[in-house]
Formats: structure tokens, C-alpha cells, sequence
């Protein structure tokens, strides 16, 4: 049934995108994991390269990192639920001609928000876990940044429609890409990850400050 359930998502998401950008639908690249109930949810920014080629998230340099420090505090992608905010590759043509990665704009933020909480809706994660900015922005305003709440745990609230919501307990993480081009915070995702470990086997992962 859940599989039934998202594979109506994809199908109606896919139609959109066909609708928004006729004759050019860029590759979309959705979740992947545990669909059922998860112990967590973890939620990125968008594919790049890799992953609109292997039509899975994280699966690029990030991913690696991500799976590697995951594995380290006893967790594996296995039991988790990984997506990301926006569902193509942002990308632009580079001086040298090469097509490399952006950032997605606010508009590409804002066509996606509303599949991302029905694809939670979907998948009732018992927790979620934003991986940089842009997903943290997805459920706290915009004048609060990563620095300010990583590390923490906090109470999400999913729209669901009029008058409707879904709030989850939510943790956030630098973004495992950020690792690769700043080495220093390599030592404060690895304390975050341990915290995450820690509260998730001890109060079940959600202390609300």
C-alpha cells in the first residue's frame, strides 16, 4: 500500500514538472529508503550530478561522507529515509562550458515545498533531520541559519492543508557537503552526529528548546 501510495506521488509530481517546464522536464530524482515509518527522515538540499545520473539522493561525494559518518555513530542508510527538498539537479553552464551545480533559487524552493510535506506525509518518519540551510529553511524562518541551531533538536510543523499539520521532532545538521570544502567543521558534524545518536537511544530524539 505504501508503495502504491508514493508511486501516486511520483506519478502526479512527474505531471507537474511536465506542465512547468514543457519540453525540457529536467530528470527528477526522489526518495529513497525505508518508505515504512522510519526512525528518521534525513532531508537535503537538492541531486547534483551524481545523483540525477543514478536517479538516487546522495549518492555523490556527499553522499559518501554522509554514509561514512552515519555508519560511525552505528547508523546505516538502510533504516532511514533520504530525500531532499528540491527534486532535479539545479544547475548553470560554467565559464568553461561544463554544466555544474547551483543553488536552488527561492522559486525552485517554492514549487517543491508543498510535495516535500506530502511526501512526509507519506512516509510518517518518526523524526526528521535537515541536512543544511536550505532544508532547515523548509521549517524554520529564514532569519535563522544553521550555525545558530545545529546540533539541536526542535519541533517541526508539516503542513498538510487547510487548517491541518503534522509536527515531528527535527534535528539539525550542516549539510554534508559543506565538510568537503571546510574541514573544520568535520570535528562538529561528527559531535552532532554523536548527539544525534545519543538522544535518539535515550529520549527517544526530542528535547524542544
Amino acid at each position: 500500500m505504501a508503495q502504491d501510495t508514493l508511486g501516486t506521488f511520483q506519478q502526479e509530481c512527474r505531471a507537474q514538472m511536465k506542465r512547468q517546464f514543457p519540453g525540457e522536464t529536467p530528470r527528477l530524482v526522489f526518495g529513497d529508503g525505508n518508505e515504512c515509518a522510519p526512525r528518521l527522515m534525513l532531508i537535503g538540499e537538492a541531486p547534483g550530478e551524481q545523483e540525477a545520473i543514478q536517479g538516487k539522493p546522495f549518492v555523490g561525494k556527499a553522499g559518501k561522507n554522509l554514509t561514512d559518518f552515519l555508519q560511525s555513530v552505528g547508523l546505516s542508510r538502510g533504516e532511514l529515509y533520504i530525500s531532499n527538498v528540491v527534486k532535479f539537479r539545479p544547475s548553470r553552464v560554467s565559464a568553461a562550458g561544463r554544466t555544474v551545480n547551483r543553488p536552488p533559487t527561492k522559486a525552485e524552493i517554492t514549487l517543491f515545498l508543498p510535495w516535500l510535506y506530502r511526501e512526509i506525509s507519506l512516509i510518517q518518519p518518526k523524526a526528521i533531520v535537515t541536512l543544511g540551510n536550505v532544508a532547515l529553511h523548509a521549517f524554520v524562518s529564514a532569519g535563522v541559519s544553521i550555525g545558530d541551531c545545529h546540533g539541536l533538536w526542535r519541533t517541526a510543523e508539516i503542513p498538510l492543508g487547510t487548517e491541518k499539520a503534522l509536527y515531528l521532532p527535527h534535528f539539525a545538521l550542516y549539510h554534508p557537503a559543506s565538510v568537503i570544502y571546510n574541514r573544520a567543521l568535520e570535528p562538529v558534524y561528527r559531535a552532532d552526529l554523536s548527539t544525534l545518536r545519543e538522544t535518539l537511544q535515550h529520549n527517544g530524539g526530542h528535547t524542544d528548546t
